[in-house]
């Protein structure tokens, strides 16, 4: 529907997924319910391989839980749908790129939103806060992926002062992949798009697994697992036609051609 708060479009395997929700693209239950459908179907989709998280107009990338709601309906422990929070922070098994292009504030959910993408691009307009100091609450998400990205002391100090940062100070830290012109940001994030669709989606697949397996597992642990192909994406990869085709692809100096299988 035209009024919906969540677009999307799809071009080959690539699926854009738009925030559209005046004024501030802030999250109620509703739209956080929908965007997990989205995400959901997106992971479990044969043909879809990457996507690109984006939102409508210019001053507002998503102003996160829409605290207006949240005072006259929604209930902050109310259902926020398959994924969580915008229906991709607790999806499990979503073993496909996911690209986010933050055009301008980006702050409380909103920033944990772009943490739960693997990839973020940011408009030189962009600005960034946890501002949920201010209204009582934990930055819960932010409070549990920062201090693993980032420095720590760093992180405690956007944890802690809910302090706006801008698109080149959270390049600095690592946050954001890359600056780009306001007008470019859509342009760039479908580049990369393209540039992740002609890649090994089973190859993509075992990685982000692995990297969210590691995550809280020693390294021999952890490499043991990979080796002994312990992890259901590794197993299929390893015994997949993709993976013979990367060493023919090699062997006879041309470029490999990915089937997902």
């Amino acid at each position: 529907m035209s009024d919906s708060p969540i677009s999307t479009r799809r071009d080959g395997g690539i699926l854009e997924i738009t925030i559209n929700r005046p004024k501030a693209n802030a999250i109620d239950l509703a739209t956080s319910r929908l965007m997990g459908e989205v995400f959901m179907d997106f992971r479990d989709s044969e043909e879809l391989r990457v996507a690109i998280v984006r939102a409508a107009g210019e001053k507002f990338f998503c102003a996160g839980w829409d605290l207006k709601a949240a005072a006259d309906t929604d209930a902050v422990d109310g259902d926020y749908g398959i994924g969580g929070f915008g229906g991709i922070q607790e999806l499990g098994n979503l073993n496909k790129p996911v690209i986010c292009a933050v055009n301008g504030i980006c702050c409380g959910g909103g920033l944990e939103i772009a943490l739960s993408c693997d990839l973020i691009l940011a408009s030189a307009t962009a600005t960034f806060a946890l501002p949920e100091i201010r209204a009582g609450v934990i930055a819960d998400a932010a409070a549990v992926k920062l201090p693993k990205r980032i420095p720590y002391h760093v992180a405690m100090d956007l944890l802690l002062t809910g302090r706006w940062f801008d698109a080149w100070e959270a390049h600095r830290w690592g946050i954001v992949k890359e600056v780009v012109k306001f007008h470019e940001l859509d342009k760039k994030a479908w580049e990369l798009a393209r540039l992740l669709e002609a890649g090994p989606p089973l190859v993509y697949a075992a990685t982000k697994e692995v990297v969210r397996e590691a995550e809280s597992m020693r390294f021999q642990d952890a490499l043991n697992r990979i080796t002994k192909r312990q992890l259901v994406t590794v197993d299929r990869l390893y015994a997949s036609e993709d993976h013979k085709e990367g060493a023919r692809a090699f062997a006879e100096r041309r470029e490999p051609v990915w089937k997902g299988r």
